[in-house]
């Protein structure tokens, strides 16, 4: 998708997690967006009282109530300054074309529509990388800065699975290969049932396909995973 804020949940799916909740005794989303863009996109439900979904964004550095109110995890406030003077110098040198998106405690700069700019991007963002003390990650045809919190979706995933006897875990991107790893590590430590499931399109990097158990087409074919546990725990 050509620009991040546009992202759209598939028809059904926030009803879907809803019932999955009621359910189980952990759902969540865990995305790279901002927890207020999750639950302006998630947040409405047709059953009655507070959502039991968990809606963490950022990789964990934010995460939203149940009443929608978003909080910064504590150890992240102290960068917002940082990040955005790093924002600002990269929007004012990026390439027509380039999306410099700033995101609270993180910026994403995309390259997207202008392919050919790739390699001009990541050395920008090394540099920058390199003098404020923030941490690259690739991402599909971006590559965001973060502070060096040790906050990513593995953390998020290894205690929201605390106390669980099984676990599963969708992803399509190489920032979800922690939380692959998390489980990996749970079902190592004490013996939790896992499965990862990797979401797969043109884009998917191999090594998100590696690390999972199994293999869906994209996200119709996740939203066919959530209705067979939607039937299943009926």
């Amino acid at each position: 998708m050509e620009d991040p804020a546009a992202a759209r949940a598939l028809d059904g799916v926030p009803d879907l997690l809803d019932r999955l909740s009621q359910r189980f005794a952990t759902v969540a989303v865990v995305s790279g967006r901002p927890a207020a863009f999750l639950v302006e996109r998630l947040g409405h439900r047709a059953l009655p009282g507070p959502s039991r979904v968990h809606l963490v964004g950022l990789y964990g550095m934010e995460k939203a109530a149940p009443d929608g109110a978003v909080h910064l995890t504590e150890a992240a406030a102290p960068w917002l300054p940082v990040v955005a003077g790093v924002a600002a110098r990269l929007q004012a040198a990026a390439p027509s074309g380039v999306l410099v998106e700033l995101k609270g405690p993180a910026v994403t700069v995309h390259w997207r529509q202008v392919p050919m700019a790739e390699d001009r991007v990541v050395g920008m963002v090394a540099e920058e990388a390199a003098l404020s003390g923030l941490i690259p990650y690739p991402g599909r045809a971006s590559i965001e800065l973060r502070p060096p919190i040790g906050v990513d979706k593995g953390t998020v995933v290894r205690d929201l699975t605390e106390g669980c006897t099984a676990a599963c875990f969708l992803g399509d991107d190489l920032g979800d290969l922690p939380a692959f790893a998390a489980l990996d590590r749970r079902a190592a430590e004490d013996g939790t049932a896992r499965v990862g499931v990797a979401v797969r399109d043109a884009e998917t990097a191999i090594e998100v396909v590696d690390a999972a158990d199994l293999e869906v087409d994209g996200p119709e074919g996740a939203r066919t995973v959530l209705e067979w546990l939607d039937r299943r725990s009926a």
